[in-house]
């Protein structure tokens, strides 16, 4: 009455007492309606200050729900207190304003007492003066509100009876057709990732084979260029000594030639043979003959030595060619372990996207294929 006096007025009015609204605050410590947050803070300032803290609460309450409270009538008021009151506290934030508003309120500890004992004796003096009529009426009017209060509880605990249980049917049913989607698409990952694995064995068996193919025709290429230069060594050894021995016969037929010539040219008999600068006068067939054998042994060394030049041009062919075979092998070479490695950054890439896809990430894009430098010729 102090504190609000206004509205105590009001509630003398309408013929609304405390027990009639209050009485469920106090027996449950405000757990009925309320919301758990505001329940919470409430437990922790009465474990901390003790009982007083329900009465600021309580006038807490009141204080902030004054001018709806005074524009309400008996019905409305009741209503207010059940329904609306409850709803202004599900927000964290307007629960801790009320607890700091009940906190700031001070009642002192003695005036409590007084009040205490004030009621004790109003209570006495009621009961010795009241008629039982009028007893009997009012406990029957309470009790009419309190069942009032019940049946709209009943239907608000009914309503949302219902309300929950379709909520949970519809949630239900959207877990029942996620979980048929995520089955689908976990079989057809599954699937995915046996026919990926088995697309994967026949690639490596393919990279199996094709080394091996590599590798034979590398070991047969490289006997190749080792039989082909061993060849063309041997063919210059030839070649030089060849040459050599050409060499050292013209240099000995000279030498010959010149001791003959000059034997001649000192005996007085063969000295005609030789002009006076020393050239050979012979008869015209001496000299043809002697052509003919030169020319002969001439045409049989220029022969001898075209074959000779002919096998090593065709040597010199063979080992380029076997050299554009090795080149063209290494290329296919790095083509195919380029396959090899787009293989299986693809397989690996279709993998975790399969099973990203299946949990709902964005898919993972593949790799690129690095490009081996090209060899130059």
């Amino acid at each position: 009455m102090e504190q609000l006096p206004d509205l105590h007025s009001h509630f003398s009015d309408l013929n609304l007492e405390a027990h009639m609204y209050a009485s469920q605050w106090f027996l449950t410590l405000f757990t009925a309606k309320f919301p758990l947050c505001m329940v919470f803070h409430i437990i922790d300032l009465l474990l901390c200050e003790g009982l007083n803290i329900i009465f600021h609460v309580a006038l807490a309450l009141l204080k902030t729900s004054k001018e709806d409270l005074l524009q309400a009538d008996f019905e409305g008021a009741l209503k207010f207190f059940r329904v609306q009151l409850p709803k202004r506290y599900r927000a964290e934030e307007n629960a801790r304003r009320l607890m700091e508003q009940a906190c700031n309120i001070k009642v002192p500890t003695k005036k409590l007492k007084k009040y205490e004992k004030e009621y004790q004796t109003m209570r006495e003096s009621q009961l010795q003066q009241e008629d039982p009529m009028d007893r009997y009426k009012r406990e029957n009017r309470r009790l009419q509100e309190a069942s009032m209060r019940l049946e709209q509880e009943n239907d608000d605990l009914a309503h949302e009876l219902v309300t929950s249980k379709i909520a949970l049917r519809n949630d239900l049913d959207q877990a029942e057709d996620k979980a048929d989607v995520l089955n689908k698409e976990l079989l057809l990952t599954k699937q995915r990732l046996v026919e990926t694995e088995e697309e994967k064995r026949k690639q490596e068996e393919e990279t199996a084979q094709l080394k091996e193919v590599f590798r034979k025709q590398l070991e047969k290429a490289e006997y190749e260029i080792k039989k082909t230069t061993a060849i063309i060594a041997e063919y210059k050894q030839i070649c030089s000594q060849l040459s050599t021995r050409l060499e050292k016969q013209q240099a000995a037929s000279k030498e010959e030639l010149e001791v003959v010539k000059g034997k001649m040219m000192a005996c007085k008999h063969c000295s005609d043979i030789f002009s006076k600068e020393g050239a050979l006068k012979l008869a015209a067939t001496s000299r043809e003959d002697q052509g003919i054998e030169t020319d002969d042994e001439k045409d049989s060394l220029k022969k001898q030595l075209r074959e000779m030049e002919l096998e090593l041009a065709q040597t010199k062919l063979q080992l380029v060619e076997a050299k554009c075979k090795i080149q063209e092998l290494e290329h296919q070479r790095g083509a195919l372990m380029n396959e090899i490695q787009a293989a299986k950054n693809s397989w690996f890439s279709k993998t975790l996207n399969s099973i990203k896809t299946a949990t709902g990430t964005q898919p993972l894009q593949p790799a690129p294929v690095t490009q081996p430098p090209k060899e130059s010729t």
